[in-house]
């Protein structure tokens, strides 16, 4: 249940962080150690307060409870002190009531128009403005007139039941009658065909037959679709094979294997040359002509004997004829490249002519496969023709024989039909009417409801004016019974001025010690705080400016707060005796050395 704060440049503190536990946290320390910056902390987490250490652009809380987290950050912008971040109370009606009656430090307005004798009613009806009880009320005659709409149809749809009820049995009893009748021309019929004929009567020998003839007539009809599509298909593929064209062979696998085995030739021719081009010119490059043949050196040029053949020759005349073998190199290459173009070109043609060789393959196949189906659906298609016109040859004759009794059947059928469903229809309604019917009670008991809390809600501020005078009646009660005073009773008047009686009479406020004025001030505070139900949305008192009490008065007061609350912060001076609860020692916190950014 401990809460644990964290507080950056807020009011005079700089730096600081502590926890709250449940019960009494009483602040100790002197001026200017941030006490009264530490409620500025927690006001600021709640959502009460936005003071920002003066000269400072930035500031932050950081509050956890066992319910979550919290993180408040301030920001100076334009002169003005901007907050972001989600602060423990978001509710606009939660943050005044929380800020008048639950955040009594000594700027709290209730305190501070006690100190000055001023009307209470304002400043303790203040929340009500944040209530919109005239919206409030206005949604709920919306809602009410919708009920009570509906409720008229309820009521309604209960009056129409034991009509609707009825009317249901009468159907029920008329399609039965029907069914029987139906049931005995059947029967009728069924002793005639079972004199004429021992296997079926006219009639089902009809209704064979008539289905007989609905499926050749489907049939048929599925035939010629299947056959008008299997001819189009059939037409394309016998397009596509005219308009196939084949490239012409032109010997294309011997002008390929020729220009594979040349390409291979030359491949051989170069390999060779390169062979020879390479050794011979590393030779003469490496100037090593002496490891193959002997050289005379002469002052002008070299004379070689040729180690191939034998014969003299000059250094430069090999150069050159190795230059001739390099341009015959390169002249290989170049036919190397055309060759080796020339068989991937016809390679390619010989897969353009095999793939054009396979489809015509395809397509001569698939056109004798669709001529052969063609032939047979056209075949089926005779058949059902076929035998749709027996069945309908037979339907004829048939039909003469059973038409008094179909008709007599088919009368009696379409009947029923209507009757049917005309006590669907009926049933629908008397389904619906028996549902609208059930929602009476509970739509009533939600008017009435509603109307309870349109009449709540209009007298809802003279409620909380009694009631608010009615708390402060209880808190002041107690409070003359645990603290000794210099006058006999206060109140509040039917209008919220505060009225003080000493010696029987009544006395000016004037007259008051600071610490009688400061008693008064929290009992309104508290009044408020019982009539708002503050604790609903903050479950703690902050408590601060209790420099004008004694200190047996000031230990009197916070143990009557601290049956109050779940949580009690205040501040006290070192030289107020202990108290029972956690002590908050502020001498650890980093606070402004400038005076005039504290609040102590």
């Amino acid at each position: 249940m401990t809460w644990n704060i964290e507080i950056e440049n807020i009011a005079g503190i700089l730096d600081g962080k502590t926890t709250i536990e449940p019960g009494l946290n009483a602040v100790r320390g002197s001026n200017w150690q941030g006490k009264s910056s530490f409620i500025e902390a927690i006001k600021t987490a709640l959502g009460t307060s936005t003071e920002l250490t003066e000269n400072k652009d930035s500031g932050r809380v950081k509050l956890q409870t066992p319910d979550r987290d919290i993180t408040v950050t301030l920001a100076r912008e334009n002169g003005t002190v901007r907050r972001s971040g989600t602060p423990y109370l978001e509710n606009e009606y939660d943050v005044i009531r929380t800020e008048l009656f639950a955040c009594l430090d000594e700027r709290n307005e209730v305190r501070s128009a006690v100190r000055q004798g001023e009307n209470l009613e304002e400043v303790l009806m203040r929340p009500l403005d944040f209530q919109n009880i005239d919206e409030q009320i206005a949604d709920l005659k919306r809602e009410r007139e919708q009920i009570q709409s509906e409720l008229s149809q309820a009521r309604e749809a209960k009056k129409r039941l034991p009509g609707v009820q009825e009317q249901v049995t009468q159907l029920e009893k008329e399609i039965e009658e029907l069914r029987e009748k139906r049931d005995e021309i059947t029967a009728s019929d069924s002793e005639e065909g079972t004199n004429e004929d021992e296997d079926a009567s006219p009639q089902q020998r009809l209704s064979d037959v008539q289905t007989e003839l609905n499926q050749a007539e489907n049939q048929i009809d599925r035939l010629e679709r299947t056959i008008e599509r299997t001819e189009d298909r059939l037409q394309q593929r016998r397009s596509e094979l005219e308009s196939l064209e084949i490239p012409e062979d032109d010997d294309i696998e011997g002008k390929l294997a020729t220009a594979r085995d040349k390409l291979q030739q030359i491949e051989r021719d170069s390999e060779v040359l390169q062979s020879v081009y390479s050794a011979n010119e590393m030779v003469l490059k490496e100037n090593r002509l002496d490891l193959l043949t002997e050289v005379e050196r002469e002052l002008t040029e070299d004379n070689v004997v040729c180690w191939t053949c034998g014969n003299e020759a000059q250094r430069e005349e090999m150069e050159e004829r190795l230059d001739q073998l390099g341009d015959k190199i390169t002249d290989l290459r170049a036919q190397k490249e055309q060759y080796h173009d020339r068989v991937q070109e016809l390679e390619a043609r010989r897969e353009e002519i095999d793939q054009a060789e396979r489809r015509k393959r395809d397509l001569e196949s698939e056109i004798t496969e669709l001529e052969d189906t063609l032939a047979d659906r056209r075949q089926s298609l005779d058949e059902a023709e076929e035998r749709y016109r027996d069945a309908q040859e037979e339907v004829e004759e048939l039909s003469d024989a059973v038409d008094e009794t179909v008709e007599a059947i088919s009368d009696v059928e379409s009947k029923i039909k209507y009757r049917e469903a005309e006590l669907n229809d009926v049933r629908d309604e008397l389904s619906q009417l028996e549902t609208r019917a059930e929602q009476v009670e509970t739509l009533e008991a939600e008017s009435e409801e509603i109307r309870s809390e349109i009449e709540e809600l209009r007298n809802r501020k003279d409620r909380i004016k009694h009631r608010a005078r009615e708390a402060f009646d209880e808190a002041m009660d107690e409070i003359l019974s645990r603290f000794g005073t210099g006058f006999e009773t206060a109140r509040l008047t039917a209008d919220f001025d505060l009225v003080v009686a000493r010696d029987g009479r009544e006395a000016s406020l004037d007259a008051l010690s600071e610490g009688e004025l400061e008693l008064i001030g929290f009992v309104a505070a508290l009044a408020g705080y019982e009539s708002f139900d503050v604790d609903e949305a903050v479950p703690l008192l902050l408590v601060d400016g209790l420099g004008g009490l004694a200190d047996d008065n000031l230990h009197t007061l916070v143990e009557y707060l601290h049956e109050r609350t779940e949580y009690l912060v205040f501040t006290a001076y070192p030289e107020y005796t202990a108290f029972e609860g956690r002590e908050i020692d502020p001498s650890n916190w980093a606070v402004a050395t400038n005076r005039q950014a504290i609040t102590d």
